[in-house]
């Protein structure tokens, strides 16, 4: 048998799975697998901070839908990390996270750059693990892949400790194939939670039969339907049962923006249009979705007389915050091709006119609100204000019109950070398509972004990445520009500065009496300069009438900027114990 190192046996399974990148930081703790990295010739993208490392595989593993790699030294290291594997937990991202420890004979020492991974790691991640032994990891590393990618997806973390990177180890006659055989065996045994086959056809039967007798009904579509595969599904049943969408932040993508019956986001920040759909609707099909509290606010009075039809593939979900009619433990994606295939040969006269009026009222109210907002939003004026920015008297952007008219399209792929820029992306952008709208939803990161439109360059290199930002969130990760310079990313950096946090800013003005603490800047950098002293192209959209010409018909990265008053807000807007329907406008 041959024997190999515990480095040689991750980065032979990476290969074997397809694995052509790994993103991360070197220290101590993990330069033996750094030098299998080097000596294979395996491609790593050196990051300037490892939270980075952790959203760059994010925006290659939202981009793909499969797990991406990230990798950090021990300790201080692996904190960093922890950040963005949090993040991916929330948001069900899959995500393979490889950290260095300190020699197995250490642990437990306060041994130097000792930090307990797994144990910090554990509520946080879908699956972690300390290997004792190089060769746990002929099973852990295959085995992390399969977690991280089936059923609910999540990130899975491996500590590797030191000795366990050098120790030799023989591996199997068919190693060189064994990464796929351990993952299909785990995989095909990871349906147990699901509906039962034999339990299949009596659910089809009661949800087709609640479709039929349905005046109002809805469907509220979620991060789980975000695929190409889910979204060519629903769209298939639109066209088969036509009524209203509204999609949750993470949902935006599984219908077009323009799609003819979509009403919008819910929630929080959501449509007013979307809110009264729900509240109003007889029969709510929630897919892919968990009923947050930023999208369904108060619980009891989202969908207060409707009766739910939950289809998750995460049984945990279901009647976890609102119970329902009928549950379909399953991926969105064959949950709808079975729907469908029944929808086809029912019955569906019961109560049709009924449903055409329902969607007609509610398309009226969409259109009725769109009106509203072009005519309260048509100037960006300064408020008068001394705080407000930097432009005297002058008028800033119109942040909306701004984002509306971003170039868009199949070769168009945007992320966000987080904050108002975040929303009006998400009101505004023309997302067309599932996972071409990446943004950090359910932790809320700051410092998503910039790393997380890297890593989406790196998935799709001739595309152009978009990275929306504000001068708060930019400055969170704002050394990876230098990573981005270093690779000639084709990403375009657009901040949006109004000298606040513009969020934090925004909720002190409705909620506490704008009494603004900590939330305006009292000293405001020059991010055109920073981005030049990092060797990226900048541009002042204010000042540059060409400027749209050199943010996007470039190659390689562009930062630009441009200014808006500090006193813009959005909305709608829920204050936190309100419906959904009581918005403010």
């Amino acid at each position: 048998m041959a024997k190999l190192t515990g480095s040689q046996i991750i980065v032979n399974l990476l290969r074997q799975n397809g694995i052509n990148v790994a993103f991360g930081l070197p220290g101590g703790m993990i330069l033996p697998l750094y030098n299998e990295l080097y000596v294979s010739n395996f491609k790593h993208v050196l990051v300037r901070q490892e939270q980075a490392a952790g959203f760059m595989a994010q925006g290659v593993a939202r981009v793909t839908g499969k797990a991406a790699v990230c990798m950090a030294t021990s300790g201080p290291g692996a904190m960093n990390l922890l950040t963005a594997v949090a993040d991916a937990r929330s948001d069900s991202i899959p995500l393979v996270a490889f950290t260095g420890q300190v020699n197995t004979n250490l642990i437990g020492t306060d041994a130097f750059q000792e930090a307990d991974t797994f144990g910090l790691s554990f509520p946080i991640t879908k699956h972690s693990v300390m290997v004792k032994s190089a060769k746990e990891l002929l099973t852990a590393v295959p085995l992390a892949f399969a977690i991280a990618e089936s059923g609910r997806p999540g990130p899975v973390l491996i500590d590797v400790p030191r000795n366990v990177q050098t120790e030799l180890c023989e591996v199997p006659s068919d190693f060189d194939t064994s990464f796929k055989r351990i993952y299909n065996e785990y995989v095909s045994h990871s349906v147990r939670n699901r509906t039962k086959d034999e339990d299949i056809p009596s659910v089809i039967q009661n949800i087709t039969r609640l479709l039929s007798e349905a005046k109002h009904p809805l469907l509220y579509v979620g991060g789980g339907c975000n695929s190409p595969e889910a979204s060519s599904r629903i769209r298939e049943f639109l066209e088969i049962y036509d009524i209203p969408v509204i999609s949750s932040l993470m949902g935006l993508g599984v219908v077009p923006r323009e799609y003819p019956q979509f009403l919008g986001m819910v929630g929080m920040h959501g449509t007013f249009a979307a809110g009264k759909a729900a509240y109003e609707s007889d029969l709510v099909i929630a897919a892919g979705s968990r009923f947050d509290d930023r999208a369904a606010g108060v619980p009891d009075g989202f969908c207060p007389n409707a009766k739910i039809i939950h289809i998750d593939i995460d049984a945990a979900e279901i009647n976890k915050i609102l119970s329902s009619s009928i549950s379909f433990v399953s991926d969105t994606a064959s949950a709808f091709s079975k729907i469908n295939s029944a929808l086809k040969n029912a019955d569906l006269k019961t109560n049709r006119s009924a449903r055409g009026e329902w969607l007609c009222y509610c398309l009226d109210l969409s259109s009725k609100e769109k009106i509203e907002l072009e005519m309260s939003c048509n100037a960006a004026e300064c408020c008068g204000a001394k705080t407000c920015g930097k432009k005297g008297g002058a008028n800033f952007r119109n942040p909306r019109d701004f984002i509306k008219n971003l170039p868009s399209g199949d070769n168009i792929i945007v992320t966000t950070d987080v904050g108002q820029h975040q929303m009006w992306a998400a009101q505004y952008f023309d997302i067309q398509r599932p996972r071409q709208f990446l943004t950090s939803g359910s932790l809320g990161t700051m410092g998503f972004g910039l790393p997380a439109a890297l890593g989406a360059a790196f998935a799709e290199p001739e595309k152009r990445i978009i990275c929306i930002s504000g001068d708060g969130s930019i400055l969170m990760n704002i050394q990876e520009l230098a990573t981005m310079a270093e690779n000639n990313l084709n990403v375009t950096v657009i901040v949006l500065e109004n000298g606040a946090l513009g969020m934090v800013r925004q909720q002190q003005e409705y909620l506490f009496n704008k009494n603004y603490s900590a939330s305006t800047f009292a000293s405001n950098p020059d991010l055109l300069k920073i981005a030049e002293g990092f060797g990226i192209p900048s541009v002042d959209a204010d000042t540059d009438p060409e400027w749209e010409k050199k943010a996007f018909n470039v190659k390689g990265p562009v930062f630009v900027r441009t200014r808006i008053a500090r006193c813009e807000n959005v909305l709608p807007f829920v204050k936190g114990g309100s419906l959904n329907i009581d918005s403010i406008r």
